[in-house]
């Protein structure tokens, strides 16, 4: 097998052999709207990771569960099924003054900017400042810094009425990032911008994920801001359909050229796949999948080993172990049958994952992917 290239820093899922925080923690999550016979499922069994620094952007036809999505994260609305990890702590079950103490740590921009009509630019960005508890002296220097770099540098102390719409939704976003948040959650942050003033929004965004660590997840159909993201997360119905690592595609498409699975795949589909895989990561011990369990993923192992175990009878047995390059859970989806298996992480592991309808499409292309995979099904059982 050849030799495995490491990940670049730009993936954003190893830096110097650590792994990265994680700022956000989606575990199977759900969501409903309304009760009885008018109860709707809005988000389905969703599961995400974010990184501190990452800025993600997730985009979806509306009602799509983008919004709703994103106020859980931001503990606007409360968690009903799984787990919502946010800056470390459990969202599910939280207290009232849990929530509250989280909330200072987080930055809110959305289309409606809300502001006080009888106080000027800069008070408006201050009472944020207050409410964080910020010294005067610093908020002072903040507050100016961003307000002219957003171009309001002439309207700091101008009232709402005499600003326009795209100036009052500057002063809302300055108002966001005022006490340094660690997270930022934005709903169409430059959707009233015009396309220079939307470009100084953005590269301020980059500088604060890199200058401060924020991390910045934004729901926008802005398709000229898309440069600037290091994920871009698609939901459809309810459902994330697809997490694509910006600058990782290139590299994905370089490790899956190195296997015969792929091997016959065209270019253009090659990156399409690569555009549609997402990257999962697991600490050792950790069950990646369950025997029984309904097959939804197919996986190829990035880096690290997992153990394969099948209960039988009422006991447990290791059949086989899996490296680098080698995959898993192709059984289930071929077969439209449960998880034959257990996976266990024997190691920390990075995986590169396929959604069950992308998989099919996979193998609608390629006669060689759909030969690979069943010899390698024969040669297992």
């Amino acid at each position: 097998m050849p030799a495995l290239k490491p990940l670049p820093a730009t993936s954003g899922i190893f830096t110097g052999g650590q792994q990265i925080p994680k700022t956000i923690k989606v575990s199977h999550v759900n969501h409903y709207f309304g009760d009885g016979e008018l109860r709707k499922q809005a988000l389905h069994d969703n599961r995400r990771e974010v990184k501190r620094g990452e800025i993600v952007i997730m985009t979806g036809p509306s009602g799509s569960g983008k919004t709703t999505l994103l106020t859980l994260i931001g503990t606007l609305r409360t968690v009903q099924e799984g787990s919502l990890k946010v800056l470390g702590r459990e969202l599910h079950g939280a207290s009232r003054d849990q929530i509250v103490e989280l909330r200072r740590e987080l930055g809110f921009i959305f289309q409606a900017h809300n502001l006080f009509e009888s106080l000027t630019a800069y008070q408006n960005v201050n009472r944020a400042a207050e409410l964080a508890g910020m010294d005067r002296g610093l908020a002072r220097q903040r507050i100016e810094m961003l307000l002219t770099r957003l171009g309001l540098g002439q309207r700091i102390h101008y009232k709402p009425k005499s600003l326009s719409g795209g100036q009052k939704q500057r002063v809302a976003i300055a108002r966001g990032l005022v006490h340094q948040p660690k997270l930022v959650l934005a709903d169409e942050p430059t959707a009233a911008l015009d396309e220079q003033s939307g470009r100084e929004v953005v590269t301020l965004f980059q500088e604060l994920a890199r200058d401060e660590g924020c991390t910045i997840v934004m729901v926008t159909h802005d398709n000229r801001i898309l440069d600037v993201a290091d994920r871009i997360v698609n939901m459809v119905d309810g459902h994330i359909r697809s997490d694509v690592a910006v600058h990782e595609t290139s590299v994905i498409c370089e490790f899956l050229r190195q296997f015969p699975l792929f091997a016959d795949l065209q270019t253009s589909t090659l990156t399409e796949v690569a555009d549609k895989m997402m990257v999962e990561e697991a600490e050792a011990s950790d069950v990646i999948i369950r025997q029984g369990d309904p097959g939804e993923l197919f996986y190829l192992i990035r880096s690290g080993e997992v153990d394969v175990v099948v209960e039988e009878g009422g006991r447990r047995r290791k059949v086989a172990e899996l490296g680098p390059g080698q995959y898993f859970g192709e059984a289930a989806l071929l077969r439209d049958e449960p998880r034959n298996a257990t996976i266990i992480a024997r190691t920390n592991c990075v995986f590169y994952t396929l959604g069950k309808a992308d998989f099919k499409d996979v193998l609608a292309r390629s006669k060689s992917f759909v030969e690979e995979l069943r010899n390698v099904l024969a040669s297992r059982t």
